[in-house]
């Protein structure tokens, strides 16, 4: 009989980037991964919010620790730059969180459109690929190397007024799937997360009686998630015992994908 292999579930010590972890998912991932035990850099546009939610992690008295870092994701020199400043000032990088994002409504009639589509694609997927590569170099001294795409349930199919959004996160799993074979023999895991109706500041705008409406028509959970929950997931597929996941597209929407009545 084969001897049982026990497999760590502890990401204590392990060093992590997320991106847009002023709010949202990215910041709850922050203070989940820090709670954890791990040191994390937050890293948004807002040096300010970045520090806000730094401090709220000292606060806590958490195991692990996070630092603050100004990033526009959308500029590649910047991207460069303070992944170097990261993996020196931590000495080691051991898990990148592709999480910034935003929404911007677009209709392809209109002359405006290049002004959603420009962006939209810059910092929700070619931002990815350049934090990827700018990170590769220090996960692939890592021991347990772990990349995790968020996209979004908008990624497996279309909301209507949304479409450089849509084709964003269609391109997110394309490159998590591409990467998670690229990468495999070096041992580097790369998985995707689909949310679905989060309560983040994208959804913000939307009121209660509408997120009611439309949870209990098209989510089988009948609400809108908390981002912890889906920062629990993402926790999930960077523990060193998540050895064998890659290539994986997950979907954290409540049932909204599997709800066909």
């Amino acid at each position: 009989m084969e001897t049982y292999q026990p497999l760590s579930r502890s990401i204590a010590g392990k060093k992590a980037i997320i991106t847009g972890a002023a709010s949202g998912m990215g910041r709850a991932t922050a203070h989940l991964f820090a709670s954890e035990g791990a040191h994390v850099a937050v890293t948004d546009l807002d040096h300010s919010a970045c520090e806000a939610v730094v401090q709220d992690i000292a606060d806590k008295g958490y195991s692990g620790s996070a630092k603050a870092w100004a990033l526009d994701v959308s500029k590649p020199d910047a991207i460069g730059s303070t992944v170097v400043d990261i993996a020196e000032d931590f000495g080691a990088l051991d898990i990148l969180v592709n999480n910034a994002g935003f929404a911007i409504p677009a209709d392809i009639a209109l002359d405006s459109y290049e002004e959603s589509w420009e962006p939209t694609l810059a910092v929700m997927l070619a931002a990815h690929q350049r934090m990827i590569r700018a990170a590769l170099p220090y996960l692939k001294a890592a021991e347990h190397p772990r990349i995790v795409n968020i996209a979004s349930t908008e990624g497996l199919g279309a909301s209507p007024g949304n479409s450089p959004y849509v084709a964003a996160k269609h391109g997110v799993i394309g490159l998590t799937k591409g990467l998670a074979v690229d990468l495999g023999r070096e041992g580097i895991t790369v998985n995707c997360i689909c949310p679905g109706p989060i309560r983040t500041g994208i959804t913000d705008a939307i009121s209660e009686e509408h997120k009611t409406i439309y949870a209990k028509r098209r989510v089988a959970l009948r609400r809108y998630a908390i981002p912890e929950e889906v920062a629990h997931m993402t926790l999930s597929c960077v523990l060193p015992a998540a050895s064998f996941l890659t290539g994986a597209v997950i979907p954290v929407d409540g049932g909204l994908t599997i709800k066909n009545a």
